[in-house]
């Protein structure tokens, strides 16, 4: 069980903060279950709720500091995503995405890099489907280190390329 005040990675919400752990008092809703009551740090507006008996949700600590600094220096180790059928991309990008994993998030990104770059020199563009998985990867992986880091979003692809550059 998580605790109040502490910073998760929750399904495809991204990084939250729970704000509080109780009963809501939502039509329809079992009034005696416990609820993470979050909100996602992209997202000031929203709140979400999950049962904190849920066994289905994938949902787990921020990385603290450390083990963000030590994911960083393995992300050269990490292998592209491998796509046997063409026809189950997307498919294969979903259920990367879901895992909440930022191994499968770097392996999306380090997919979708390669084959913009093949694109781009065969004159075409990268696809549509490409390009919103690519930034939906971008935004789990880099919401995660910024609050892991400590530093501004938009900080932290900068800090990921300066850090892996170093290890080469």
């Amino acid at each position: 069980m998580f605790s109040k005040g502490e910073y998760v990675v929750y399904g495809s919400k991204g990084v939250c903060l729970i704000q509080d752990i109780s009963h809501v008092d939502i039509p329809g809703v079992d009034a005696n279950r416990l609820y993470y009551i979050m909100q996602p740090v992209q997202n000031t507006r929203g709140t979400v709720y999950l049962p904190t008996d849920n066994t289905k949700a994938v949902i787990r600590p921020v990385m603290t500091k450390d083990e963000a600094n030590e994911f960083i220096d393995s992300i050269p180790s990490i292998a592209e995503l491998i796509v046997v059928d063409e026809k189950k991309r997307e498919a294969s990008y979903k259920e990367a995405l879901k895992s909440c994993s930022g191994q499968a998030w770097v392996s999306i990104i380090k997919t979708l890099r390669t084959r913009q770059t093949e694109r781009l020199n065969a004159g075409k563009k990268i696809t549509a489907l490409d390009e919103r998985y690519l930034k939906a990867a971008e935004h789990e992986l880099y919401g995660e280190m910024s609050v892991s880091l400590d530093i501004p979003r938009e900080d932290v692809e900068g800090y990921l390329k300066k850090r892996v550059a170093a290890l080469a």
